[in-house]
């Protein structure tokens, strides 16, 4: 196998965590350049990681004739002109998620990625309720709860419950985009199980309007809600509901329930990771056991390295499936500032 010189852009929690070590595994694979948002904190993950190239420009990574993929750990306001630049200069692509700032930017990297077919582009995928994907999917397909008909997706926390709580970026517009809390997050791994929604009325609230920034040290506006609330209508006629929110103590945290006719799946996705299913004649739910053998692994650096070696094609997840999550963020967003209904056409 010929050596795979991968380029870090944005080397954050996450890439210190998970892709930095992830890439590292794989037969094979370097990382031949690293740029952060400062050149002394990318001058210091070259000498944790022994990374040869320090850049103070993204560009410059990306147009490093050496370089074959490139890692986009920045935060999603970089993730679409980086990733035009490196589909341009012939880069491999892999981006942290959220895919993009707003649903037309996915679109655009979307575009690029179907002109570059030779390319491999990937989106992080949320690690969500992957341990036991392929348990619910068998669940589904056996048509163990039947007709669906309700879906009630949770994801609640007090991160901002206070509001001398500085402001994380994740709060920033310019920075994040319409993303809004844990919605993206928690709907992606739903619809890895049923299909997308078709329409939905929303409302959201920003309890807190102005954080302090500790970077600038200035009030500033939140530019994302500290609570969401969606209504959704699939295809097949089921109804959905979700709770987002960033402001009460106490709430549930990540969540999907699968309300059919013959029964009823709920997965606690965090902290407990845990499947439940109970048939309609059953008098309460029982845990699912999730061998090991059908548990699925958070792999995502592996399935990347493969796929530009030709070995599997991207499941977790391509960026035609992070176009869907971002149009439906996006409908979102304009339920709740119009209170109207709003239908959603996808485009891939």
């Amino acid at each position: 196998m010929d050596t795979i010189r991968v380029g870090v852009i944005g080397f954050g929690a996450n890439t210190r965590l998970r892709h930095a070590p992830g890439l590292l595994a794989c037969p094979n694979v370097t990382l031949e350049a690293v740029c952060n948002r400062s050149l002394e904190s990318a001058q210091k993950a070259a000498q944790e990681y022994n990374i040869a190239k320090v850049y103070e420009s993204w560009q410059e990574v990306v147009e490093d004739s050496m370089i074959d993929a490139i890692c986009i750990g920045t935060w999603p306001y970089l993730h679409c002109p980086i990733t035009l630049a490196a589909l341009e200069n012939g880069k491999h692509v892999l981006t942290e998620a959220r895919m993009a700032m707003d649903d037309d930017e996915a679109r655009q990297m979307y575009a690029a990625s179907q002109q570059h077919p030779e390319l491999v582009t990937q989106i992080v995928p949320s690690p969500l309720g992957m341990r036991a994907h392929k348990v619910v999917k068998q669940y589904l397909d056996a048509g163990e709860i039947g007709e669906l008909r309700e879906v009630v997706v949770w994801g609640t926390n007090d991160a901002y419950a206070h509001s001398d709580t500085p402001l994380h970026w994740r709060q920033s517009g310019p920075y994040s985009g319409i993303n809004m809390l844990a919605l993206g997050i928690i709907h992606e791994p739903l619809v890895r199980w049923i299909a997308d929604p078709v329409r939905v009325v929303a409302s959201t609230q920003t309890f807190t309007p102005t954080r302090h920034n500790k970077e600038t040290g200035k009030q500033e506006p939140v530019g994302t809600p500290d609570s969401v609330q969606v209504i959704t209508e699939l295809p097949c006629g089921a109804r959905g509901i979700y709770h987002m929110s960033g402001v009460i103590h106490h709430g549930p945290g990540p969540q999907i329930h699968l309300y059919g006719s013959e029964g009823t799946l709920k997965y606690v996705m965090a902290p407990d990771n845990k499947l439940y299913f109970g048939a309609a004649s059953d008098s309460h739910m029982k845990e699912v056991n999730i061998s090991e053998e059908l548990a699925v692994d958070w792999r995502v650096e592996e399935e990347f390295i493969n796929a530009i070696r030709g070995i599997e094609q991207i499941e977790f997840n391509n960026f035609a499936k992070g176009v869907r999550y971002m149009e439906f963020t996006q409908a979102v967003e304009q339920s709740a500032l119009t209170g109207q209904a709003v239908d959603i056409q996808y485009s891939a």
